[in-house]
């Protein structure tokens, strides 16, 4: 299978271009080109023009922002398969987040010329994006709600759940970057996962999560 046939498939997993054909993924496939980014590397950073839609080939990029006091917040983690860099490369203007890869990667680029050129001639395509616009203030809407409602076991199990469905079983994360993603100190993460890792619902390795009991921890992702 060629890359552009690899990025049409990608692409037709994304809500945001679901509903095209098989000629019409194909023409926004050939569009693409690839990059390939070391373990730490930048891809870009706030601030930085928003000339590019990315996905993710292989490997692991963070979306992530600082905070006041200098310490660094985890806002998503984008696997293969993931597309992001949809408001830049929509409205022109800078980025609003840091990407960086979490370890070696390959991304497809689509350049913003070349994406509006594509929606000026598939309009569906734009009432799409509206949507999936939407549906990532949703997602942050919910964020914001965890951050401040649930407890942290519940916060917690919900992004290793998350994590788990992008990534498999064996999550490569620090609980100092989980600790930043959920919002909570590292030693009260450490604190819930060692008490997760009695209970035999994971264990726990050097920079790596793997978790063994998928059932228990959906439960208490639920809050049940």
């Amino acid at each position: 299978m060629s890359k552009q046939a690899e990025f049409a498939v990608i692409l037709k997993m994304n809500p945001m271009f679901a509903d095209l054909g098989a000629d019409e993924l194909q023409r926004l496939s050939n569009l693409c080109h690839t990059q390939h980014l070391g373990n730490g590397e930048v891809l870009f950073q706030k601030g930085d023009p928003g000339n590019a839609l990315f996905g993710v080939r292989r490997g692991q990029v963070r979306i992530e922002t600082g905070a006041s006091d200098g310490s660094r917040l985890t806002l998503n983690f984008m696997g293969p398969g993931d597309l992001f860099g949809e408001v830049a490369v929509l409205d022109g203007q800078n980025r609003t987040a840091d990407a960086t890869a979490g370890e070696a990667s390959e991304l497809f680029v689509l350049r913003r010329e070349d994406f509006l050129g594509f929606l000026e001639r598939e309009p569906k395509v734009a009432i799409k994006i509206i949507a999936l616009l939407c549906q990532r203030i949703r997602w942050q809407s919910e964020r914001m709600e965890e951050s401040m409602l649930q407890p942290l076991p519940v916060r917690l199990a919900r992004r290793l759940c998350a994590l788990a469905a992008d990534f498999g079983s064996e999550v490569h994360i620090s609980q100092e970057q989980l600790g930043v993603f959920v919002g909570a100190a590292r030693e009260s993460v450490n604190r819930q996962l060692q008490a997760w890792r009695k209970d035999a619902i994971l264990d726990l390795q050097r920079g790596r999560i793997l978790l063994r009991n998928m059932t228990k921890l959906t439960a208490i992702a639920r809050n049940e």
